[in-house]
């Protein structure tokens, strides 16, 4: 992954990411997600989800009709 072709939608939980990346695989976007770190250790077990420069104008809705569903 060369990080100038991916860009950061979300990080948070592990559920609302898998739920995020399920949304997203549906409509053909394959995210990258990585474990939040510093210094080698994970915080709170948070994700961050990476997609494509390109996918971005598709992926930023789903991330945030998922936010508004959650707190809602």
């Amino acid at each position: 992954m060369h990080e100038s072709e991916y860009v950061k939608i979300f990080t948070g939980s592990i559920v609302i990411t898998k739920l995020i990346t399920s949304r997203l695989e549906e409509i053909g976007i394959t995210p990258v997600v990585k474990e939040s770190q510093i210094l080698g250790a994970s915080l709170d077990g948070s994700q961050e989800i990476y997609v494509r420069e390109d996918e971005l104008s598709q992926s930023v809705p789903i991330v945030e009709e998922v936010r508004s569903t959650m707190s809602a």
